[in-house]
């Protein structure tokens, strides 16, 4: 990919693309609340995946036509600042609902006639950028482009018709489904509801849309047919892989598409040498970037970015996001790592888990254990400190080769602002200590278990704060009263 506006292989140079996106559909059969096109697919709304794409193709704005939950969409498309930040949006409402060609019709406004329109769907969101290249290339600036796909059962979708009915013969329109006839509706091209098209021959075209058809509705497919009639070539970029264009109209087709993401993304990271135990219990909700000889267990899944390197194992059922994890490190099954905005780092060789929560902010060093049941929130755990047990390290700055005992916290919140607990090194905490920050533990020293330490202790020193045993002798425990 080139920079400014000229795209390799696509357009002529200097043509700008205009990526227009319908958006404004009800998706009644989601049977949800939820806008349609902000149902999540591999942690990111449809939508998202969809200007995701607008953005790769260096477009100079992405066109989001809205209508049913439009305040929805286009909140959330400008809170999102994934893409918004390199990527021009406009917003435009079609109200009410007539028809694709209704739909782009809106858009008409703030298209120049110097660029080149790709027209996507919100609800279809893993189309490549590659694919829209190749489509950009065919309509080489004056051609009517089409996305087509062979499918063995095209029941729903307007079918392509060329002339003679050969393979190879020119486009001579697109029969929507419901308007075919029997012959038309045995065609097994099917368009896929993406095209790409100079931008002044659209707004010719779709000022010539009529809705006399079955649905009564305004049909973007019937510019095809004013694109022969005024000479203009119309072209077909066929692909296999359906994916790239499946829609989403259901819960089912969503999940559907889930998998089949996932599955590709599986693939993806196993050709590059990570070992799988399972692709098919494998999910990737961001951005994950593995080394050499990472092996990953069943039923993990990976949020936001992730960066695991050379020889890292992740046991099974792990959550880990936004976090990197450096060679040789173990996270042992069940444990959860969410870095959040702050992240997380795990060093070299450490092992963690099972059944540990990371928060954001921690950083372990090389050779940091920790163990079952320890929580680590924005602290710093220097090479080879331990906390192997039931233990929780909250605003802490642990030195080298610590041992903290099980059952042992850092009391870091006051109940209005937090507090640090600095443990230097070689410091032993013993068991079901609380160390009530702000406080230091100097170098080497020891806390007895079961103390509660309010003061900093002195470098090498046996430090403990427990009440006086007292033994009551013949003590009677209360009994219940009797009952009336």
């Amino acid at each position: 990919m080139t920079s400014g506006n000229q795209v390799q292989g696509g357009a002529p140079q200097g043509t700008p693309i205009d990526v227009v996106i319908m958006a404004a559909g009800k998706g009644t059969r989601m049977k949800s609340r939820l806008p349609k096109v902000l149902h999540p697919l591999a942690g990111r709304s449809l939508l998202r995946h969809v200007l995701d794409t607008a953005q790769a193709l260096q477009a100079r704005q992405a066109v989001v036509i809205t209508g049913h939950g439009a305040i929805e969409v286009e909140a959330a498309c400008a809170t999102d600042t994934r893409a918004t930040g390199q990527l021009a949006i406009n917003f435009v409402r079609q109200e009410p609902q007539l028809g694709t060609g209704h739909a782009v019709q809106q858009a008409v406004p703030v298209l120049a006639d110097d660029g080149v329109v790709v027209v996507l769907s919100g609800d279809v969101p893993l189309t490549q950028a590659a694919t829209l290249f190749h489509l950009i290339t065919a309509c080489a600036g004056e051609h009517l482009a089409l996305l087509t796909l062979e499918m063995d059962n095209p029941a729903g979708y307007g079918r392509i018709v060329r002339s003679d009915g050969m393979p190879d013969g020119a486009v001579q329109a697109i029969v929507e489904h419901k308007d075919a006839s029997a012959a038309q509706q045995a065609i097994t091209e099917i368009y896929s509801g993406i095209m790409a098209v100079p931008a002044a021959h659209l707004k010719r075209w779709l000022a010539r849309l009529d809705n006399q058809n079955a649905q009564g509705e305004y049909y973007l497919t019937d510019i095809v047919k004013f694109a022969v009639a005024d000479g203009v070539g119309v072209v077909a970029h066929k692909i296999t892989d359906a994916v790239q264009v499946a829609g989403v109209n259901s819960p089912v087709q969503l999940a559907q598409l889930e998998r089949a993401y996932q599955l590709q993304q599986a693939h993806r990271l196993m050709e590059e040498g990570v070992r799988l135990a399972d692709p098919a219990r494998f999910d990737v909700r961001g951005d994950l970037l593995c080394a050499h000889d990472v092996s990953i267990d069943v039923n993990c899944v990976f949020e936001g970015q992730v960066n695991l390197g050379e020889g890292v194992t992740i046991g099974a059922n792990c959550i880990i996001a936004n976090a990197v994890i450096e060679a040789g490190a173990v996270i042992h099954p069940f444990t959860h790592i969410d870095g959040e905005t702050l992240g997380v780092t795990v060093g070299a060789g450490a092992l963690v888990g099972p059944f540990a929560r990371l928060r954001p902010g921690a950083r372990l060093g090389a050779e940091v254990h920790i163990g079952n049941f320890v929580e680590v929130k924005n602290s710093t755990l220097a090479q080879g400190a331990k906390a192997n047990h039931l233990a929780y390290l909250g605003d802490a700055t642990v030195g080298e080769r610590v041992n903290f005992g099980a059952g042992s916290i850092t009391a870091n919140y006051d109940g209005a602002n937090k507090h640090r607990t600095e443990i230097e090194a070689d410091v032993h905490v013993g068991s079901n200590c609380v160390l009530v920050a702000p406080v230091t533990l100097g170098a080497g020293g020891t806390v007895g278990g079961g103390s509660t330490i309010t003061k900093s202790t002195p470098a090498g020193a046996l430090s403990l704060a427990r009440g006086k045993q007292v033994s009551i002798a013949n003590w009677a425990r209360p009994q219940k009263a009797p009952k009336a």
